[in-house]
């Protein structure tokens, strides 16, 4: 980690406490957004020659508000000052401004946040663009990945969606219980996405950030004291916490990426791991399955193997097969393949992955796994096309470097069928 990542790494965890906190304070999103840019700024002036402080996010809070409040005093003296009987009866609305942050507790502001994002006013895709964008501070050509669009399309998507929270006058407030039902898959996609963000940004172990996992793995929790019989929620949290769980084996200790199944098993936290599968166990019995839960069962079959060679791939493969079934999508498809490939090898899974390559054309995963399968099958020209294009896409060094040590292990297949040719043994 460089001097100053650390910094990077503070900012990006307390992001969705501060951003909850000032959207409260100043009932803005732009205004908000550039109250803890500012923090921000004074932050990377500061920081690396006094050290990070004891709260990162009460400090950006209070930063921000400072910053937003100099704003406001600067617009207020620009602007015209209104009628006589209309000053007599404002009072100090100053005062009043403070209070709202100071004398309030701010614990649930992400939460609220979330919901607010999760209006109805806004489409589903804008509701999740917009909460990637506002309480996890993912930059526009992130999210646009997520989505498999264009930078430029998801660029549009997220102004629209400020645009209809500011015309809409959307209260910053938790909705009461049949606002909040309806809203809650998209929340908990939210938080889903949130996790995987941060799952995913991890660069091995210098350079691992759980922030984003423990943050959504929060707010799962928060979400599950609201809706406590809601097996869904139940699934959802049992999933992140069995993902979280493998954090110390995922990276070898020259930061390089380890697949599942050569993970050190001894490394997985078992309490966490504990947890999920009561959990998960609990959702079940309420009958009523959903994708998280499946997901979570399937992740709960690789924790209750002990070692690689026991994973029951052909539950693996039942459990995504109904997971297609609720939740068509080829991601699930390429996953699924994964199982395949265990069970029948991997011309079947090649089979199943091929059809999927125009729809997943910029997804990382996709030509990483075609690589793979065509590696095994001896292809392994048309291999080093699908790794290059997957380091193309890679997002974050490990995932890149993990394809470069496949790309090695081609050349190496090569420099030795070369010397066979030659000195046949």
């Amino acid at each position: 980690m460089t001097d100053t990542a650390w910094i990077d790494l503070a900012l990006t965890s307390a992001r969705p406490q501060a951003m909850g906190a000032l959207l409260r304070y100043f009932r803005n999103l732009d205004f908000a957004e550039e109250a803890f840019q500012e923090a921000c700024i004074r932050a990377l002036k500061t920081w690396p020659k006094n050290g990070p402080p004891r709260d990162p996010a009460a400090w950006l809070i209070f930063v921000g508000r400072n910053s937003g409040i100099d704003k406001v005093r600067r617009q207020a003296r620009e602007t015209a000052l209104p009628p006589e009987e209309q000053l007599s009866d404002l009072g100090d609305r100053e005062e009043e401004l403070a209070e709202r942050l100071d004398g309030s507790h701010y614990r649930d502001d992400i939460l609220r946040l979330l919901f607010v994002c999760s209006n109805p006013v806004l489409p589903a895709t804008q509701q999740i663009a917009l909460a990637l964008r506002i309480v996890s501070g993912l930059t526009v050509r992130q999210i646009a990945r997520a989505f498999l669009v264009s930078e430029a399309a998801m660029e549009q998507r997220i102004t629209r969606a400020k645009a209809r929270v500011a015309a809409a006058g959307i209260p910053f407030e938790t909705p009461d219980a049949a606002d909040r039902a309806e809203r809650l898959a998209a929340v908990a996609t939210m938080i889903y996405l949130v996790f995987n963000e941060g799952y995913s940004a991890m660069n091995g172990p210098d350079g691992v950030s759980a922030d984003l996992c423990d943050e959504a793995i929060r707010l799962s929790r928060l979400l599950l004291r609201l809706f406590p019989a809601e097996p869904e929620i139940m699934g959802l949290t049992a999933l992140l916490l069995l993902q979280h769980s493998r954090g110390r084996a995922r990276f070898d200790a020259d930061g390089s990426l380890v697949l599942l199944e050569d993970q050190d098993r001894r490394l997985w936290n078992r309490q966490m791991i504990a947890e999920a599968l009561a959990m998960i166990d609990k959702a079940m019995r309420h009958r009523r399955p959903g994708p998280y839960q499946i997901q979570a069962a399937i992740a709960a079959v690789h924790a209750r193997a002990e070692r690689p060679e026991l994973t029951d791939w052909e539950e693996i493969d039942l459990l995504y097969q109904a997971l297609e079934r609720l939740q068509p999508s080829p991601v699930i498809t390429l996953n699924r393949a994964v199982a395949v490939s265990k069970r029948e090898g991997a011309e079947a899974a090649l089979t199943m992955v091929e059809p999927l390559a125009e729809r997943l054309s910029g997804y990382f995963y996709f030509h990483g796994l075609h690589g793979a399968l065509l590696k095994q099958l001896g292809r392994n020209r048309e291999a080093r096309v699908a790794f290059d294009r997957a380091i193309a896409l890679a997002t974050n060094a490990a995932e890149a470097a993990y394809i470069r040590k496949q790309l090695d292990h081609l050349a190496d297949d090569a420099a030795t069928a070369c010397l066979r040719k030659s000195f046949p043994i």
